[in-house]
């Protein structure tokens, strides 16, 4: 959850539903085209932070899809985690342990469509994984689609009931579209989060079953053109006062990859700028989907000890202090004008989820 910075509001959308980028000067332009080297330097370097510990990829084929994460004591979420992707038709997951003490290295070693790498290095120097993946992504993804996620957030989008991702890659190419963007939708209980009680492999809406429909507000940055999206229950819970520490929420976590390509901030913003139009957050008309956050099941208010002793998720921790001792407290997100989670479609219907591509 990193800060974006300040800037104009988005621009009007073209005739065609694009978006046009924002102005900016050669000299600008040319920061930019070094910053997105300096990136990609970074992920190149990355790679000596890395121990190849379940070496599968010379399994991946033309045309795969691959799932790329970095994850830390997941075995909570991870065995429903990789049924949803199987089912989604993923080929190929690059993933990478940071030092997990749970079983996950174990577990994931286990599975014969998982490459893993380990490491014990600074998850916060890393720019929270995105140099490692990043570096993966150079090393492996160049001409595949790419889905880039976190262990607690599962994609869904129109018509995945029958298009698996592969098809959806190539409707996408289909419409000249090297990329697709989603909103977070976060979930929570009706009731504290630490009585979320919540088994492995088991769907996550059956107790992770409401979410805000509405109060979503976003902006375009400049000089990328990024789109900037808050709200949801942490932005109304812990935010008021604060509202630019609020979660950043749009995403576009699925790209036709190339190696020149370099994610800024997480998964929410990319150079080259162009990409950033992928996605212009809720009621979009273009084909995108959403990313179910399921990190309220019970386990969220021991992680936020152990994180706020860590000290590895923001730029500057000790800002973020209040924020874990909120977690911490237990609290209960739900509120009377709260939706329950139902489907894709319902979500297509309130312009939180695109159209079928």
């Amino acid at each position: 959850m990193e800060m974006a910075p300040d800037g104009p509001l988005r621009p009007l959308k073209g005739d065609d539903g694009s978006l046009p980028l924002p102005a900016i000067s050669p000299w600008i332009a040319y920061k930019l085209r070094w910053k997105r080297r300096r990136l990609l330097w970074r992920c190149l370097k990355s790679r000596h932070d890395l121990t190849l510990c379940a070496d599968r990829t010379q399994n991946i084929q033309p045309g795969n899809v691959l799932l790329i994460a970095t994850l830390r004591n997941e075995t909570l979420r991870l065995p429903h985690f990789m049924r949803h992707y199987r089912d989604l038709g993923v080929g190929h997951f690059l993933l990478i342990d940071n030092d997990s003490d749970d079983g996950s290295r174990e577990f994931l070693s286990d599975q014969p469509d998982v490459s893993l790498w380990t490491t014990k290095s600074s998850y916060r120097a890393s720019r929270f994984g995105v140099d490692w993946a990043g570096w993966l992504r150079i090393r492996y993804g160049h001409g595949h689609w790419c889905l880039t996620v976190d262990v607690d957030e599962l994609l869904i989008y129109s018509g995945m009931d029958h298009l698996n991702l592969s098809d959806l890659s190539r409707r996408l190419d289909a419409r000249g579209m090297a990329g697709f963007g989603a909103l977070m939708i976060e979930l929570f209980p009706k009731g504290p989060v630490g009585a979320a009680a919540y088994s492995p492999a088991q769907e996550p809406t059956e107790v992770l079953s409401w979410f805000d429909s509405a109060g979503y507000r976003s902006k375009r940055q400049y000089p990328m053109g990024n789109l900037w999206v808050q709200g949801g229950p942490r932005d109304r819970s812990f935010f008021l006062n604060d509202p630019r520490r609020a979660p950043t929420l749009n995403k576009i976590p699925f790209v036709r990859w190339n190696r020149r390509i370099a994610y800024v901030n997480s998964t929410h913003s990319l150079l080259p700028r162009s990409l950033n139009t992928l996605y212009d957050g809720p009621g979009d008309e273009r084909p995108h989907g959403a990313l179910l956050h399921t990190k309220f099941l019970a386990d969220v208010v021991e992680r936020a000890k152990v994180e706020k002793t860590r000290k590895e998720h923001f730029h500057s921790p000790d800002a973020f202090a209040n924020y874990y001792d909120q977690l911490q407290a237990n609290p209960d997100f739900w509120h009377g004008q709260a939706t329950r989670y139902e489907s894709v479609d319902q979500l297509a219907a309130l312009g939180l989820a695109g159209p079928e591509a």
